[in-house]
């Protein structure tokens, strides 16, 4: 009876690649999970800075029609600019984007100038061969801020009391005239909304 060396090593090779496979397969759906759960992050994130950004936007568009009330009382100016004015609350704003993103948010003013909000998935990361993904949410934050863009010198007492004035945003000059107020700047040359580092 001749004994055939090569069957004997495919036998002995056999077991080896499925654990191989088995091994690579076991890999792939850990990647796939981490892959999941890595989404339900970024989604978090996306609805927490969209959710931020639409509240201080809301305040800064309040705080820019603040300013065109009070733009014949330049002496109010700089209370408007730094936050220091009757603004409603805009952090409806916020849950409403959120919601159309997918999440729930939790939102609340960071200063006159600023929100902070943190806004969780109403997805889950979902089935995984990790236990208890099925029910996790991502739950993330952002805060954004408003800056004022624009800074002025109040005219002088011996100068006329219906001069206004010069109002510099950012380089851009905006001459003003109580008796010609057509070109005026916009909330966007007033104010910069960013996110915070």
């Amino acid at each position: 009876m001749t004994f055939d060396r090569r069957l004997d090593d495919a036998g002995q090779a056999f077991p080896i690649y499925i654990t191989v496979v088995g091994g690579l397969l076991l890999l792939a759906f850990a990647y796939f999970a981490v892959g999941q759960a890595a989404a339900t992050r970024s989604d978090a994130q996306t609805a927490a800075d969209a959710a931020a950004l639409a509240a201080a936007l809301e305040t800064r568009d309040q705080l820019a029609d603040q300013w065109l009330t009070n733009i014949l009382k330049p002496e109010s100016w700089q209370g408007i600019f730094d936050g220091d004015a009757p603004v409603a609350g805009t952090c409806w704003r916020a849950q409403e984007l959120a919601a159309r993103n997918g999440a729930d948010v939790q939102c609340h003013p960071d200063g006159p100038l600023g929100y902070t909000v943190v806004a969780e998935t109403q997805e889950t990361v979902g089935d995984t061969i990790v236990p208890g993904t099925e029910t996790r949410h991502a739950t993330e934050s952002a805060t954004a801020v408003i800056e004022a863009r624009c800074s002025f010198e109040l005219p002088g007492e011996d100068a006329e009391s219906e001069v206004l004035p010069t109002l510099s945003c950012d380089g851009e000059e905006w001459e003003l005239k109580p008796d010609d107020l057509v070109d005026l700047p916009k909330p966007e040359d007033l104010f910069d909304v960013h996110l915070a580092d």
